[in-house]
């Protein structure tokens, strides 16, 4: 097995290739040993490596966030955790971890702005998180109140230095474009 590693625009962030599906149809983000060792066997040998700060599990990809420490050193035992997982056959998720944890009962929206969060998934999920995939994260929709959406930043846009751009310049501008009524666009 042959694991790629990419660099993300968040430089305590890398993203893992394994080459065969990681979690499809979903995404997960472990951001605390014990929420991963609940959820998934895979991201709890990942948090278990010292200086792991947090794991995000794509489709087809792993990022992981460091605490601390330099990439040279913690990239094997990475590589080694991610190699050993598979080898295992142990499944990504465990039985009690399978159910979403993203959930439509947190999104916040009025009734009578349905049409408009309709637009605005669509729009995240057509045009903005694939190419947020591409640097190793995900942006998921929290909620729409008086003009202002309201995004969970996931992965490598967790923290990222250019997190803020990306939400101002980029996800503003094209929601803002097919929806003239936003008027900003907010982390959680």
């Amino acid at each position: 097995m042959f694991i790629q590693t990419e660099a993300t625009p968040n430089p305590a962030t890398l993203k893992f290739i394994p080459g065969q599906p990681v979690l499809p149809g979903d995404t997960r983000d472990f951001r605390n040993g014990d929420e991963a060792r609940a959820q998934s066997p895979l991201a709890e040998r990942l948090v278990d490596i010292e200086g792991v700060a947090g794991v995000f599990l794509g489709a087809d990809f792993i990022a992981v966030t460091k605490a601390d420490g330099e990439w040279q050193h913690l990239k094997p035992a990475i590589l080694g955790a991610v190699l050993e997982h598979y080898m295992s056959d142990t499944p990504v998720l465990a039985a009690r971890g399978q159910q979403s944890t993203d959930s439509a009962e947190q999104e916040f929206f009025d009734d009578a702005d349905q049409e408009t969060v309709a637009t605005i998934k669509e729009l995240l999920d057509t045009r903005v998180r694939p190419a947020v995939a591409q640097d190793g994260g995900d942006i998921m929709f929290q909620g729409y109140k008086e003009g202002i959406v309201y995004l969970h930043m996931r992965g490598a846009c967790a923290g990222c230095p250019s997190s803020t751009a990306t939400l101002q310049h980029g996800i503003e501008n094209l929601l803002r474009h097919f929806i003239p009524e936003i008027q900003e666009v907010r982390p959680v």
